[in-house]
C-alpha cells in the first residue's frame, strides 16, 4: 500500500498514504473513531469501525431471551431510569476529549449541586487541538456530570444535567 503513495488508483485519485497513516494514528491518540479531512477536492475519512460493530452485535443475542420475562423486566426499568436522568441534559457538539477543568490541577468548572446561570462554560471539549467550551444553555442547578475528565466523547452525548 505504500508503494501507492502519489500514484493514481482505478478511480484516478492520488492516494497520499503517508496522510492516512497520520490520520489513523491521530484516531489512536486522542481515542476519537473517526476523523475526516478536506482539502480543496479531495477529502479523505478515516474510522474505526470495531466500536459500531460491537454496539451491534448484543441486540440480537438479547433477542431470543424472552424465554425468563422475570430476567428480562428489571433490565428495562434500570435502562429507563438512566434515561429519565439525562432528559434535557447539555450535549456534546462534536467529538473530542472532555475537560472538567480549565487547567491540570485546576478546580472543575461546576459540581453536582452548582446553582449555574445561563451562558455559563460547564466544561472544555477538545477537538483538533481547538478548546471549544461547553455553556449551560439555561440557568438552575447540576444535577449530574455523566462524564470523567479526560474522557473521549462522541458527538451528542450527554454531558451535564441542569435542573
Amino acid at each position: 500500500m505504500a508503494d501507492r503513495k502519489g500514484s493514481a488508483g482505478k478511480s484516478g485519485m492520488n492516494v497520499d498514504t503517508a496522510l492516512v497513516r497520520e490520520l489513523a494514528e491521530m484516531l489512536g491518540d486522542t481515542g476519537l473513531t473517526e476523523i475526516e479531512v478536506e482539502d480543496g477536492e479531495r477529502k479523505i475519512r478515516v474510522s474505526r469501525g470495531g466500536g459500531v460493530a460491537m454496539a451491534a452485535a448484543p441486540a440480537p443475542v438479547a433477542a431470543p431471551a424472552p424465554a425468563a420475562p422475570a430476567a428480562a423486566a428489571p433490565v428495562p426499568e434500570s435502562a429507563a431510569a438512566p434515561e429519565a436522568d439525562t432528559a434535557g441534559a447539555i450535549k456534546s457538539p462534536m467529538v473530542g476529549t472532555v475537560y472538567l477543568a480549565s487547567e491540570p490541577g485546576a478546580a472543575n468548572f461546576v459540581k453536582v449541586g452548582d446553582s449555574v446561570t445561563e451562558g455559563q462554560t460547564l466544561l472544555i471539549v477538545e477537538a483538533m487541538k481547538v478548546m471549544n467550551p461547553i455553556t449551560a444553555d439555561k440557568a438552575g442547578t447540576v444535577k449530574a456530570i455523566l462524564v470523567e475528565n479526560a474522557q473521549p466523547v462522541e458527538f451528542d452525548q450527554p454531558l451535564v444535567v441542569i435542573g
